[in-house]
């Protein structure tokens, strides 16, 4: 008995090391997937002001970024025979839902109000997770967490600068769909692991996603345009493909770093790290379109980081603020299998 205290704080000792870095290589892998996610719009606005439709810049945005992650699902299957029958479904709700859903809803709501009141609203996401924990396992929040969450949002606020603009009541039933569909993004990726590697998910629902709007292409429900032209990317003019093409990598990453990221920080923090692919966003509207954001945006900016920050500070170990691990869909729990 003398012995075991010593034995547990000595173990304490040693993994507390692992888990900083363990935590640190999280947070840097989450921001790579804002900063990737973030290119994707100032590149694809020229096609979209010049006659490509949304389903066609979709399609082939994420069919390319299915491509190029696909490695990892045909790896899982090789090594996995029976994975597409035990994990169809993750794959399935995966691919509409975080991937094709959210898009979808996110530009029926901003052809209906402002850009900015959209994507303000979408990104209410971090807060709507903090919300559904303290739901599911009846804890409060801590003060950090509910003070970095009103502190984000008000930056974020002064960020998207919603002066003057409209909500729209239909617009904003998409917008906060689309904010679900994000939620879905962050929580379905906790749950990963050696049985559900994140890459193979971010793959296979990618292809998923690209099938879904193929498939109301073919239908009719949603116009199918892509005219041969060239748009401007940092100055340089690209045909229209090769601009896809750098969508698509780039969406790729951000899918792939993201479901990394979060089973190591947790849903709840990858959310809000998540709130820095605005100020990214910003940054390459300045680049690539010569956008210059107002200086109240660089202060919100400081307020989305600052709220960042305070959340990440919350003393609890991620897996009490994080939802409740609970089987994917279509999945059964440990021991039942």
């Amino acid at each position: 008995m003398t012995h075991t205290a010593p034995r547990t704080l000595a173990r304490h000792i040693a993994t507390r090391p692992a888990t900083n870095v363990v935590q640190a290589r999280g947070l840097l892998i989450a921001v790579l997937s804002a900063l990737a996610f973030s290119v994707s719009g100032p590149i694809a606005k020229p096609l979209l002001e010049n006659g490509w439709s949304l389903a066609a810049v979709l399609f082939v945005r994420m069919a390319v970024a299915g491509l190029v992650v696909s490695p990892a699902l045909v790896r899982t299957l090789l090594r996995q025979r029976r994975f597409l029958r035990t994990h169809w479904l993750s794959l399935v709700a995966f691919g509409l839902i975080p991937v094709a859903g959210c898009q979808l809803l996110y530009f029926s709501a901003m052809q209906r109000m402002p850009v900015a009141v959209a994507l303000l609203i979408q990104y209410l996401a971090p807060v709507m997770l903090v919300l559904f924990v303290w739901l599911r396992t009846r804890t409060a929040p801590s003060r950090a967490v509910i003070a970095g969450s009103v502190v984000a949002i008000a930056g974020l606020v002064l960020v998207v600068d919603i002066a003057g603009a409209r909500f729209h009541p239909l617009g904003t039933v998409f917008a906060l769909l689309a904010a679900v569909c994000v939620c879905f993004y962050f929580v379905m990726s906790e749950r990963t692991g050696p049985d559900l590697p994140p890459l193979a998910l971010a793959s296979g629902g990618l292809f998923v996603g690209a099938a879904a709007i193929g498939g109301l292409a073919l239908l009719g429900v949603l116009p199918f345009t892509a005219p041969p032209l060239t748009v401007p990317v940092a100055g340089v003019p690209l045909p229209a493909v090769a601009a896809l093409l750098l969508v698509g990598v780039c969406t790729a990453i951000g899918y792939s770093f993201g479901v990394m990221a979060v089973p190591l920080i947790g849903s709840r923090v990858a959310s809000f790290v998540g709130l820095s692919e605005v100020l990214f966003a910003l940054m390459f509207a300045w680049i690539l379109l010569a956008e210059t954001p107002a200086p109240i945006q660089f202060a919100g900016g400081a307020l989305i980081l600052v709220g960042v920050v305070l959340v990440r500070l919350d003393a609890r170990a991620a897996a009490e603020v994080s939802a409740p691990v609970e089987p994917l869909p279509g999945e059964v729990g440990p021991g039942i299998r």
